[in-house]
């Protein structure tokens, strides 16, 4: 099944397949048909929404959906985390509604991250259902208070008495997943490194929408900018604006913070432990290709990797593959190389990297932020933020 996922992302990315194995060009029209399928299944719902026959749920307080078009590498949780803490700095008590796919490694992580604080993380496929149990728990703030709050700037040099009362809702995953929620700000994430593969629905291609979706969004935000190429965010940000030229695009990266070891998960190790050294990259996410650009930037002196398709549960033979792997770098360098993984990967199974007792294997944490590009910065994300939840949330009380 493993290798079928992986053969199956090949294609998703492949736009000329004229070299492709016999085995890809096999499974082509099996992948048109299910993708045909698919995008008729998705008019046929967003009609039924649109016609009002399925009905869309109003929360009272502000929604802030945060979605991706495609598979994974988009930087979807790290926003959420970003936004999050925007609103805790600011006062406001934000609710995070997670389907906890695949183990639930999004919302571990989420929950190491925010632990202590008065964030809530609700975690069910029913996100109105979830969301309900949370206001009967701790009730909501006042509509007045939230209007006032989002007619003002955020503010974060100061602090904020906070009320444990929800006082905005933020989908995690929310795109085309979700429409039964009402949603006051519609932010969508494209991984800037491939941000739509060979155009085609999945799972003949990576969209979980097609492009023109693009029109729903309030904000775009273009992921991994600090690994493209100018021209690559000119053809980008030109394909966005062709389908909504009002929208607003920024850009953000991944900064590496710290790395810690698995078998001591409160220890900090800093990032210059990978200095010189060699390395083994492993991951089973979305954009395994940031995560190891971002480990060769940190001065190791050689970089190897062994990639798993995103959200995969690491097995036992796992296990054995990254010792024979670290054991041929051992031998080929005469020095004993470092695992390191993702954190998202350490949060779908913190156990399962302990196996590996013969090696050092340490986990990178890394946070989201906004970059000061092409005319855009974080400041103006924020007011961006601001101005469109206040405007729909106002209008909608």
């Amino acid at each position: 099944m493993e290798k079928l996922r992986k053969v199956v992302n090949e294609i998703a990315y492949t736009r000329d397949r004229t070299n492709s194995p016999a085995l890809h060009r096999s499974l082509v029209p099996f992948l048109t048909f299910a993708s045909s399928l698919y995008g008729v299944a998705l008019q046929i719902r967003r009609s039924l929404y649109r016609s009002s026959f399925l009905q869309q749920h109003r929360l009272p307080v502000p929604v802030i959906s945060v979605g991706n078009l495609s598979w994974g590498g988009n930087g979807k949780t790290p926003m959420v985390e970003f936004i999050t803490q925007l609103l805790v700095d600011s006062g406001i008590s934000p609710l995070i509604l997670t389907r906890g796919y695949a183990g639930g490694d999004e919302a571990k992580m989420l929950e190491r991250h925010l632990q202590g604080g008065p964030t809530k993380i609700g975690v069910g496929a029913n996100r109105a259902a979830t969301a309900a149990l949370f206001f009967e728990k701790y009730g909501c703030a006042n509509p007045s208070s939230i209007r006032t709050f989002f007619d003002q700037s955020f503010e974060t040099t100061q602090a904020k008495t906070i009320s444990h009362k929800i006082g905005s809702v933020i989908l995690d995953d929310g795109m085309q997943q979700h429409w039964s929620l009402c949603r006051d700000l519609e932010i969508v994430m494209l991984n800037g490194l491939d941000p739509w593969g060979n155009g085609n629905l999945v799972p003949l291609g990576p969209l979980r929408e097609p492009l023109a979706a693009l029109e729903r969004a309030d904000i775009v935000v273009v992921h991994h900018v600090d690994l493209i190429t100018e021209q690559s965010l000119r053809d980008i940000e030109s394909t966005i604006k062709g389908f909504k030229n009002s929208i607003p695009v920024f850009f953000s990266k991944m900064v590496p913070k710290y790395l810690f070891d698995v078998k001591k998960a409160k220890s900090y190790v800093a990032l210059e432990a990978l200095c010189d050294a060699t390395v083994l990259c492993v991951s089973a996410i979305g954009s395994a290709e940031a995560f190891v650009r971002t480990i060769g930037m940190t001065g190791a002196r050689y970089v190897d990797r062994l990639d798993f398709s995103d959200h995969y549960l690491f097995q036992a033979q796992d296990v054995e593959t990254m010792s024979r792997r670290a054991n041929g770098l051992e031998n080929k360098s005469n020095s004993k190389p470092i695992i390191v993984v993702t954190e998202k990967d350490y949060n779908r199974d913190s156990e399962i990297f302990k196996c590996l007792d013969s090696y050092t294997v340490l986990v990178l944490c890394s946070e989201l932020q906004i970059s000061s590009c092409r005319g855009t910065d974080v400041d103006r994300f924020k007011s961006t933020l601001r101005r469109v939840v206040a405007a729909k949330f106002c209008v909608s009380i």
